[in-house]
């Protein structure tokens, strides 16, 4: 296995950016795409960025960069940034860095590993994957163990943003190398993963320990006090899942669901290992201070089925779950949907809403990241390959009866000036435009292959 990671994004375009970039037409008639920043890389901006964009009140958008701004070896340090759109339509938007991370010799974070989440005040928060106080070493390097971040907006206009570390992971039975976006709930709490640590199960051994942590981070008391952080659950591997995604939703009874990239036993048909991952669900405890109870809702198998499932799971009205495949299918990744059973006790149903084809398929192949749904149920996400190579926005149409729902492009990326490599989850704006980021492309000559963009699709 690959030991040096600096994202689970990264370690998957590079597979599908192997195969060279053909010239061939771009965009949908449908909709049109536009670059609206690309990162330059280097000492000056970030790169790579990290996760999807979110909004505030203002239309701003923000976000983080995997890379960037020097170099805390084995990876990259990285920034957040803001992205301000014009005050006269047509200019263009303006970029600022929020923060430069310094990495684990200062106690800060390194290499972001998703997006952010925002509160109602303007806050935001994320996770770096390696930074902070914990004693993680890889390659004989002390790299930290991952941090939990907030960003603080100034109190006047133009003045500057303060980041804060809520937490520094410390490996072992507590978390290792948080991933994926955090869910903020109704009381301020923050809930997440981390892909190792935990006590439990040798997924990467020696490189990292344990199988993975579900936590959940706890705003305190008083003015000027501490988090606190809990492990809410820990990943066994077997039957079990093993490496949880992040990107974690809560249902109406506050039960909280999410998926791991392996585990789930050995049954799988792909090469996976320790299986092909899981769905599950984490049901709070009925007294205070008790345990979350786990329930596996589906171990996915390779073969027809899915395989690798990526995190960022969506619920409609009904309490169905829907999600995305990096393969299984046909290899090349599906669209998926659990259906909660009609009594308690029974299983649940899983149908694939989409099955991707081949990289070099109009659709595209590999998702990498969740889905967006609208008001009326379609489903909206980016896969890789597509006619260009680039990488694809496509849309689910929702269909009432059984049967494969309808897969159209709305989007082929066709790399540098335009991005390259989408492998993060959408936004809405209130026009029903929808906003993301490429891993690579756009004008960056600092990254091969260009240091990646900010883009958005409009009807």
């Amino acid at each position: 296995m690959n030991c040096n990671r600096n994202s689970r994004a990264v370690r998957r375009w590079l597979a599908v950016i192997t195969v060279s970039l053909l010239l061939a037409s771009a965009a949908s008639a449908e909709w049109k795409e536009k670059v609206l920043y690309s990162f330059q890389g280097g000492a000056t901006d970030g790169a790579l960025p990290a996760g999807g964009v979110v909004f505030d009140a203002a239309g701003n958008l923000y976000g983080a960069t995997t890379q960037g701004f020097g170099f805390c070896p084995p990876a990259q340090c990285g920034s957040v940034f803001q992205l301000s759109p014009p005050a006269k339509k047509g200019d263009p938007w303006t970029e600022s860095v929020l923060h430069v991370f310094t990495g684990n010799s200062n106690g800060d974070g390194d290499t972001p590993v998703g997006g952010l989440v925002i509160d109602s005040t303007g806050n935001l928060y994320g996770t770096a994957g390696y930074g902070g106080t914990g004693g993680c070493v890889l390659l004989g390097t002390k790299v930290g163990c991952g941090i939990v971040y907030e960003m603080t907006p100034p109190q006047t206009k133009g003045g500057k943003w303060t980041e804060k570390v809520l937490y520094s992971f410390q490996g072992g039975k507590d978390g290792y190398l948080p991933v994926g976006n955090l869910t903020l709930d109704k009381a301020g709490s923050l809930y997440g993963a981390t892909e190792f640590g935990g006590g439990f199960g040798s997924c990467d051994s020696p490189y990292y320990q344990y199988c993975g942590t579900i936590f959940k981070l706890s705003p305190p008391k008083t003015k000027g006090g501490k988090w606190k952080e809990k492990v809410l659950y820990s990943f066994k591997s077997g039957t079990d899942g093993a490496n949880p995604n992040g990107g974690l939703v809560f249902d109406s009874r506050n039960a909280i669901y999410g998926t791991t990239s392996i585990g789930g036993g050995t049954n799988c048909q792909s090469d996976l290992g320790a299986g092909c991952g899981i769905v599950f669900e984490l049901k709070p405890p009925a007294e205070k201070e008790g345990r979350w109870h786990e329930q596996v809702l589906y171990r996915f198998v390779a073969g027809t089925d899915g395989a690798g499932p990526n995190g960022g799971l969506i619920l409609d009205t009904k309490g169905a779950v829907y999600g995305t495949t990096f393969g299984g299918g046909s290899e090349n990744g599906t669209v998926f949907r659990l259906t909660p059973p009609a009594k308690l006790g029974l299983r649940w149903g899983k149908t694939l809403l989409y099955v991707f084809q081949s990289c070099s398929n109009v659709t595209g192949c590999s998702p990498g990241a969740g889905l967006a749904i609208d008001s009326a149920g379609n489903l909206f996400g980016t896969a890789g390959g597509g006619i260009s190579r680039g990488g694809v926005v496509f849309r689910l149409k929702r269909i009432t009866n059984s049967g494969p729902w309808p897969c159209s492009v709305l989007y082929s990326f066709t790399g540098s000036p335009d991005g390259y490599g989408p492998d993060a989850g959408l936004s809405w704006d209130k026009l029903g435009n929808l906003y993301g980021t490429t891993l690579y492309g756009g004008t960056g000559q600092a990254c091969q292959g260009g240091c990646g963009t900010i883009f958005e699709a409009t009807k």
